[in-house]
């Protein structure tokens, strides 16, 4: 009798628990077990209060109308946006979804998208007010407001910050901000070392659009004109370096900032902004964003696969941490490789589909040392043809321009190096007359 109720009861313990895993397997997801985790950790950065997404995703109450949308979206890989091919390199801000977590949504949409248990809901993240980045030590606002017109097209304003500190400043993490997120199409923020005379003519105070030189058709204006501090475009993150790194603003250095206005038809007004922290003590390594570019291209009319190439030598042992390519609407494709002083070519970063409305950087997991006489070798296509949906006019053969209907071809990058090294070591003689010539 004894042996019989055992075996009874084992029998009734494997069917409970087989029961229990069959229950575990077809319970749906829920958001606030399984979907909220996988928003906080991918999507919150952009879709909350004050940032570019057009909405938030912080509540089932926000997240529920957009169910079926984020499904479809994560489904095809258009979100969250990253472009990066696998099979080169692995990037230590990768925003690709897990395949399981994209399963996971699928499925939540699929049940009915249903709210669960609030006590299974995850606390909130914790962001600074207005900042991607810890809270910053300093803010330099743009001096002056800028009015955008309705209409019309706005060359790109200009801005002086002058000297804003008066000893050497090592920043650590830096970021750039709109006022008006619908009218900005970006910024970038350039150090202006004291003595240099590029933008000699432009006041404090005073929207400023320098007088456009004319070039011959083979002159190469590409490259950097001054030190580039940190940037905005739609998708790019913030600038942040390790413990011990940091980019340098030496003692009186100007901040220009440069901002591309963009209309839609309703007035608006804009005083971006840059956020800087300080490294805690003076670091070891200095970091550098340097480009390989060309600006010498001419693309034909309809043309739906024209290339074009270019590279950079570094003439100083660095480190290689982040990758940053830049096109305009026609870019298709963009590809990095390093060519090293032995032969070796290597293939760091590949971005198959170009998307301009995404300009990220792709910060490698496990940075490269770069010998002297290593070279940054960049090759990108554009798509000029009708079958480019984004092509503003295929019947446009097309070259160099500030504007998001002309074309730019930059590949940037991050580099490292000993902080006691002057930054000019890095370019070769015949670049340091462009250049960075004077850090």
């Amino acid at each position: 009798m004894t042996r019989f109720l055992t075996v009874q009861l084992l029998c009734i313990a494997y069917v409970s628990s087989l029961s229990a895993q069959t229950n575990a397997r077809t319970s749906p997801p829920t958001f606030t077990k399984d979907v909220a985790p996988i928003l906080q950790n991918n999507c919150q950065n952009c879709h909350r209060p004050g940032e570019a997404a057009p909405f938030s995703l912080l509540t089932y109450e926000q997240a529920r109308p957009w169910a079926k949308a984020i499904k479809a979206a994560t489904i095809a890989r258009k979100m969250p946006p990253w472009f990066a091919d696998p099979h080169y390199g692995k990037f230590l801000n990768d925003r690709s979804l897990k395949q399981s977590d994209i399963d996971t949504i699928a499925a939540w949409v699929d049940a009915g998208a249903p709210q669960g248990n609030p006590k299974d809901m995850p606390a909130p993240r914790k962001f600074v007010d207005g900042w991607a980045i810890p809270t910053p030590d300093v803010v330099l606002v743009q001096p002056v407001a800028f009015d955008i017109p309705a209409k019309g097209v706005l060359e790109y304003q200009n801005f002086l910050i002058p000297a804003p500190f008066k000893e050497d400043k090592w920043v650590q993490y830096m970021e750039a901000r709109p006022g008006d997120l619908r009218h900005v199409h970006h910024i970038i923020a350039y150090i202006r070392q004291p003595g240099s005379q590029w933008m000699k003519d432009i006041k404090p105070n005073v929207p400023f659009v320098p007088v456009k030189e004319k070039v011959s058709a083979d002159e190469d204006t590409s490259a950097l004109p001054s030190d580039f501090l940190v940037g905005y475009a739609p998708g790019q993150p913030p600038e942040m370096f390790q413990p011990g790194q940091a980019k340098l603003i030496k003692a009186g250095s100007d901040i220009i900032l440069q901002v591309h206005y963009t209309t839609d038809g309703k007035p608006s007004t804009d005083r971006s902004k840059v956020a800087l922290v300080f490294a805690k003590e003076p670091p070891t390594k200095r970091a550098l964003t340097l480009s390989a570019s060309n600006g010498t291209f001419k693309i034909p009319a309809g043309d739906p696969n024209y290339k074009v190439y270019a590279e950079f030598e570094i003439n100083a042992p660095a480190t290689l941490y982040g990758l940053h390519p830049h096109m305009h609407a026609r870019g298709k494709d963009f590809l990095y490789k390093l060519k090293f002083p032995n032969g070796e070519v290597r293939t760091i970063l590949n971005v198959p589909t170009f998307r301009f409305g995404w300009q990220l950087w792709y910060d490698l997991a496990e940075p490269i040392a770069v010998p002297k006489g290593t070279v940054v070798q960049a090759t990108a296509h554009f798509d000029n043809s009708r079958n480019n949906p984004d092509n503003p006019d295929p019947t446009k053969d097309i070259v160099w321009g500030d504007q998001s209907w002309d074309e730019m071809m930059v590949g940037f990058f991050n580099l490292v190096f000993d902080a006691n090294m002057p930054a000019k070591e890095l370019f070769t003689p015949a670049r340091r007359n462009t250049e960075v010539a004077n850090n």
